[in-house]
């Protein structure tokens, strides 16, 4: 029996970029980061803004800012000591140098951890990203600053920040 062999190639070509395009899906995009889980940290953080991945920046950076929360970007943030010791120990647990590095490894690039910002706006691979937004494009009354992400990324709470 004969079996062509230019079928099967395309068949194996056809289920290689399949698999591909299956993985790239998968894992959520070059822009993707797990978004918020722990329904503590959805409730407090998302009450005033997108509850932003810990992935996004790394221990150095949430630690200090749950350090720092009556005074969180000019406004009193506060929770109890126990609702602000299990949001720290996830955003830690899942920050962009622990175990969300599979998300915030390119955004942590050029960053040195100890010295991080709390800002994510702030990250170089960030200001790259924005580098061509115009300027009254962050003060528009549907933006009102770089940290509304959810202005401009249709699916940043589901954690994906390609659009």
């Amino acid at each position: 029996m004969n079996i062509p062999y230019r079928p099967i190639a395309l068949v194996l070509l056809a289920l290689s970029f399949s698999g591909l395009l299956l993985e790239r899906a998968r894992a959520g995009g070059g822009h993707f980061h797990a978004p918020v889980a722990d329904p503590l940290v959805r409730e407090e953080c998302g009450s005033c803004h997108l509850a932003f991945a810990p992935s996004m920046l790394p221990t150095s950076s949430w630690t200090r800012m749950m350090g720092e929360l009556e005074n969180h970007f000019g406004a009193d943030a506060s929770v109890s000591p126990a609702a602000a010791e299990k949001i720290t120990r996830y955003l830690v647990d899942n920050a962009a140098d622990t175990g969300g590095q599979r998300y915030g490894s390119k955004l942590m690039r050029g960053v040195s951890l100890q010295n991080a910002p709390q800002r994510i706006t702030e990250l170089p691979k960030w200001v790259r990203e924005h580098r061509e937004v115009p300027a009254r494009e962050w003060t528009n009354s549907k933006v009102k600053s770089k940290a509304n992400c959810a202005a401009c990324h249709s699916g940043a709470e589901r954690g994906y920040y390609d659009d």
